[in-house]
This record gives structure tokens, C-alpha cells and sequence, in this order.
């Protein structure tokens, strides 16, 4: 059995600290907030990496990535997945971070490219991935039954985060109930540039 691993787009810090002051007052209210250190943008969802295929996922990432060109988004727009009067999970959408009208040339267009060349390159890897079509979202809160949530819509509508350039992205494994309250532990394998020519990333761990 592989690794459950994904690929990423991970907010700097100053990004995080913003969305976590503007939540803090609203923490105290019954919904299950995911972590600020689980906070990412998912690429792309591999349910199982083999060992075999690890090292060429990481090559063809380092390619695919080096190919796109970095951009500049912020965190703004709420939504809920499958829908607001059933919803299992609450995320906060991507903005032309330029104050632009995004085209098919501007950021949110990049991204969405850099999704379609990532989930090609996990793919030809041999580690397939999930066959959801790509949303860009943070993920802000999961539940284990379904919400009626238009009142947190309303409230996470009105959040507008700064902006940040996107530079990489990072290939991430996902370690079931190994973090702090039984979460996930994520662990960051390889980090690759965007813009730049494909090199492999440093390796590191943390847990959310």
C-alpha cells in the first residue's frame, strides 16, 4: 500500500496569520475549524503513491512546475461543497491577487494550468489521481454531517485576504491520524520552484 499524498499550493505565513485574526472571534461557535498549519490550496489528490513511483513523480513535478510561471492570487469568496443547505465542507475561494479581471491569461488561468500539468505528471508517474475536477479552495471546516450553512456564507463573504505571489508548490504526504488530536500529520517531501528550472525541494515535517 502507497503513501496518500497531494500537491499543493501552501499560503505564507503572513497570509495565515491574517485568516486566523479574522476567524479568532469566531472560533467559539460549534464548527469544526480545520487547523491553521493544514491550511492549503490542493492541485492535485493521490490516494496511494507507490515507493516505485515516488521518484519519478517528484522529477516530473520538479518539469511541470518549472514550466508555469509564478502569480499572484489572495484568499476571497466563500463556498461550500456539495451545496449550502447540505454542506460537508465550508472553503474560502482564490482572487486575481492584481485586482484584475482574471482571463484566460491572468492567475487564476496559470493556476488552473498548473493544476492540469501537475495531475499529468502524478498521472504518468503511475499514482493516480482522484477524479474530482479542480476548484481552487481553502478548506476551512469538514463535518461529519451535513449543515445548513448559507449564515456562515454571508459571514465568510466578506473576508478579503492580501494578496501573495505564488512561487512553488509542494508535494505532501498525509499521515492519518498521526497529529495532535488524532488529525493528519502533513508532511512537506519535496518543495519545486515555479519559473525556474525543475530542482528537487528541501524535505521537512510538520504537523497541524
Amino acid at each position: 500500500m502507497g503513501q496518500r499524498m497531494f500537491v499543493a499550493v501552501v499560503p505564507p505565513d503572513e497570509v495565515v496569520e491574517h485568516l486566523e485574526e479574522f476567524l479568532e472571534p469566531r472560533r467559539d461557535h460549534g464548527m469544526p475549524w480545520i487547523h491553521p498549519g493544514q491550511w492549503h490550496v490542493t492541485l492535485a489528490f493521490m490516494e496511494s503513491v507507490g515507493a516505485a513511483a515516488e521518484l519519478e513523480l517528484e522529477e516530473r513535478l520538479a518539469d511541470a512546475a518549472g514550466r508555469r510561471r509564478p502569480m499572484t492570487v489572495r484568499l476571497a469568496g466563500a463556498g461550500t461543497f456539495p451545496d449550502p443547505v447540505a454542506a460537508r465542507v465550508i472553503w474560502l475561494g482564490l482572487q486575481d491577487g492584481d485586482d484584475a479581471n482574471d482571463a484566460a491569461g491572468g492567475p487564476l488561468g496559470e493556476l488552473h494550468r498548473l493544476a492540469v500539468n501537475v495531475r499529468a505528471a502524478a498521472s504518468t508517474s503511475g499514482a493516480p489521481v482522484d477524479g474530482k475536477p479542480f476548484h481552487p479552495h481553502l478548506s476551512l471546516a469538514r463535518l461529519k454531517r451535513p449543515v445548513e450553512a448559507t449564515r456562515w456564507l454571508r459571514v465568510l463573504d466578506t473576508y478579503r485576504g492580501p494578496a501573495w505571489q505564488v512561487d512553488e508548490v509542494e508535494l505532501i504526504a498525509s499521515h492519518l491520524h498521526e497529529g495532535p488530536s488524532r488529525r493528519p500529520r502533513h508532511e512537506t517531501v519535496s518543495r519545486f520552484a515555479l519559473g525556474e528550472d525543475a530542482r528537487r525541494g528541501a524535505r521537512g515535517t510538520w504537523a497541524g
